[in-house]
């Protein structure tokens, strides 16, 4: 939070402090109505439609125009009691998390990073992962659309990282890439079956431009961890046992995200650990 210091210029302790609030709201108000944008990406893009036409959202069910006061991020969800104000239909409960998810990844974003460029990498980063993670969750895909064009994006905008030079990108881009995609070629030789998917592949790769190798590697470890777990208990829960799909690529932006965050700390303990 360094940087509001700077941009602010207030020497009173006080009115700093109310200036960190102030700025911590304004990100969160900026995250949830980027929310609102991102639920239009996961309603929109696994059906092949424009994210910008038509420019106002419409009730999925009855198709009518939602008008900008019925649109207002949580807000809305919470005076319409979750309900369409035109066809009564039920909206999901999924619409202000996003929002939500979307507000507190903001908040957080503007906590470690402050107002700062590199502050902005992130939390586009992370805002790219939450509409992936639910098209993952939903449909079990991850759209090529958002992933391709990524790589290369964040590979420029890791200039704008301090910790990340221009080998750790291009390393984390062929870490996280090759990685998945010897897994899935050792997998599909041993079972006859297609296991990590080609998404799973891209979004690690694009998840190494931003994050270099060291990136790549926690975030491996992390979302095999979280996903291992979380299978064995949905495998026990349903009784599908390995007949189960889970979408990996949930886990795979946990780790990422958890990377932003921790990663740097929980390696630096580690090694301190193990020396």
């Amino acid at each position: 939070m360094d940087n509001l210091w700077v941009i602010y210029n207030i020497h009173d302790p006080n009115i700093k402090k109310m200036n960190y609030y102030f700025a911590e709201i304004l990100f969160f108000s900026f995250g949830i109505c980027i929310g609102s944008f991102l639920n239009v990406c996961i309603y929109r893009l696994p059906a092949s439609k424009s994210i910008t036409n038509p420019r106002r959202s419409i009730c999925p069910f009855c198709k009518e125009t939602i008008h900008f006061y019925d649109n207002i991020p949580v807000l809305s969800y919470i005076w319409l009691r979750g309900r369409c104000r035109h066809c009564d239909t039920v909206i999901p409960l999924r619409y202000p998390f996003v929002e939500l998810l979307s507000g507190i990844m903001a908040l957080f974003v503007c906590m470690k990073f402050g107002l700062s460029f590199e502050g902005l990498i992130y939390f586009t980063f992370i805002a790219l992962l939450i509409v992936i993670t639910f098209i993952d969750l939903d449909h079990k895909i991850i759209p090529d659309i958002i992933t391709l064009p990524g790589i290369p994006l964040f590979l420029f905008l890791s200039f704008g990282i301090q910790s990340i030079s221009l080998t750790d990108s291009l390393l984390g881009i062929l870490t996280g890439g090759g990685s998945l995609f010897t897994v899935a070629i050792i997998y599909n030789f041993l079972t006859k079956k297609d296991g990590m998917g080609g998404g799973d592949i891209k979004l690690l790769a694009m998840t190494g431009a931003l994050t270099g190798w060291q990136g790549v590697l926690f975030t491996i470890f992390v979302s095999s961890a979280l996903g291992s777990t979380i299978g064995i208990a949905l495998m026990l829960r349903t009784k599908k046992g390995m007949n189960l799909a889970v979408p990996f690529g949930p886990f795979l932006s946990a780790g990422a995200v958890l990377y932003i965050f921790f990663g740097t700390t929980v390696i630096n303990w580690y090694f301190n650990f193990m020396t």
